[in-house]
């Protein structure tokens, strides 16, 4: 499955190269509120600080909309200026949230584990171990968390959320390797100055990953005695492997030699 859904990523996000580079240019604003913020927080903290958690909610509203209109690619489909605004209306509820967990995690990580580290001592340091391993677990939730929330959108945020941890839990080996794969993107979204593959191909990643692996939970709704090392991947796949075809990525560069 892992080595399709890179496939899958990579050409469904090069098929729709200029809408997602158009999305990751209004994610700017974000980037850029966030810029203002951190540099009000060392003029004027108490503003800065205020300015900060609004940046983040910005954060966690654009997000979520890019996340649901990147949905659309995952499904072969081109949304329309109308789909984005449904997009926004439907994820607002999950993107709150996922504001308030993301308000948590930076809380923790700036202040609450630094707090603890600073005594130098057993507990104190056992504590800020178990924050940090609370803090990974919400990160890889949030890699299922907007993607959930999208293909399955009759589930309240909480419902979404409570479901993304057991997504991490049922395959941990698959969220280690997309955690990586995430990280591996940042440093390109970095390196390219957030033009690609930026929040809008990080986001088209996540949609890919999900929906492959409900191909899976949809088998085992059926199957449910199927030993999950037993399953049929090259089955579940197959129709998903039509669509996008037998393309690669020398052919992309060298199509003649195909």
């Amino acid at each position: 499955m892992i080595g399709f859904f890179i496939k899958k990523a990579f050409f469904d996000s090069w098929d729709n190269l200029i809408t997602l580079v158009g999305l990751n240019l209004v994610y700017l604003l974000v980037l850029l509120s966030a810029y203002g913020a951190l540099s009000a927080l060392g003029a004027q903290p108490v503003i800065g600080i205020v300015l900060l958690l609004v940046v983040l909610l910005l954060n966690s509203l654009v997000t979520g909309t890019i996340s649901f209109v990147t949905k659309h690619f995952a499904w072969f489909q081109r949304p329309t200026f109308a789909d984005v605004k449904r997009a926004f209306l439907d994820s607002w509820r999950h993107s709150l949230l996922h504001y308030v967990f993301t308000v948590i995690v930076v809380v923790i990580v700036q202040l609450v584990i630094p707090f603890y580290l600073s005594y130098q001592k057993l507990l104190p340091f056992a504590v800020a171990v178990i924050l940090f391993w609370i803090v990974l677990t919400l990160v890889m939730a949030s890699l299922y968390y907007f993607a959930l929330a999208a293909q399955m959108p009759a589930d309240k945020p909480l419902k979404t959320f409570k479901k993304s941890l057991m997504v991490v839990g049922d395959n941990m080996g698959f969220t280690i390797f997309f955690l990586l794969y995430t990280v591996l993107n940042l440093v390109s979204t970095i390196v390219f100055a957030t033009i690609i593959p930026g929040v809008s191909g990080i986001s088209l990643s996540q949609q890919v990953a999900m929906k492959l692996l409900m191909f899976k939970y949809d088998f085992l709704e059926e199957h449910p005695n199927t030993p999950k090392k037993q399953l049929p991947w090259e089955e579940l796949l197959f129709d998903e492997r039509e669509r996008v075809g037998k393309r690669t990525f020398k052919g992309m560069i060298f199509p003649w030699k195909e």
